[in-house]
């Protein structure tokens, strides 16, 4: 945990920018019937009855201090997955960073070992050399920044039926080009010295 404080303290430097990657699914269905179209002083109304069209992968990935995040739409989130959604990080949305500190969960396929089974061995090297990872602490999710903006888009953009990849995609990159827009990072205050006061009770007790 004080790993992931500690690194958040770190002053910008778009050379060794710190970004946080987190992940969740959305389920894709559509109406059995069309919705009842919003009049004056009442909602829209869906029927409960609904259609099943699969599952999709979402992938967020958020620098606080550079007002930056992309979210991206996967069918799966598996190794191959991540490994290019590194590669895309790293060789395209931060091209000229010497290193990027990587604030992300210990999820199976969050490894450079996914690198090397997507990407030529010298290509896997390249990126893994890039890395700087910093993995959040079991039941520590909280301390992920992308987990804040994940819930931010869960409100503003997943919280509808949608019946298909395409439409996911399309509503998700319009919610990330206006988010961009508007330049919004994380002013985040939970420090060191505030774990060791307000989570006393998770630290080891000193045997005398």
């Amino acid at each position: 945990m004080e790993d992931i404080l500690d690194v958040y303290k770190r002053p910008y430097d778009p050379r060794r920018p710190v970004v946080g990657m987190d992940e969740t699914s959305k389920q894709l269905v559509a109406d059995v019937r069309p919705p009842i179209p919003v009049k004056p002083g009442r909602p829209q109304r869906y029927d409960v009855e609904y259609h099943r069209r699969g599952v999709a992968n979402i992938f967020m990935f958020t620098e606080p201090l550079g007002g930056w995040r992309r979210v991206s739409v996967t069918k799966h989130r598996k190794k191959l997955d991540w490994a290019e959604q590194i590669r895309i990080l790293l060789e395209q949305d931060y091209p000229d960073a010497e290193v990027v500190a990587l604030v992300m969960d210990n999820l199976n396929t969050h490894h450079t070992g996914s690198l090397y089974e997507a990407f030529p061995p010298a290509q896997a090297r390249a990126l893994a050399r890039r890395l700087e990872i910093h993995y959040t602490p079991k039941h520590g999710s909280w301390l992920n920044v992308a987990e804040i903006e994940l819930s931010i888009l869960s409100r503003q953009c997943l919280d509808r039926r949608m019946e298909s990849m395409q439409r996911l995609e399309r509503e998700c990159g319009s919610w990330n080009v206006r988010r961009n827009g508007l330049q919004k990072g994380i002013d985040w205050q939970f420090t060191t010295d505030d774990a060791r006061i307000k989570l006393k009770r998770l630290y080891p007790q000193v045997q005398s």
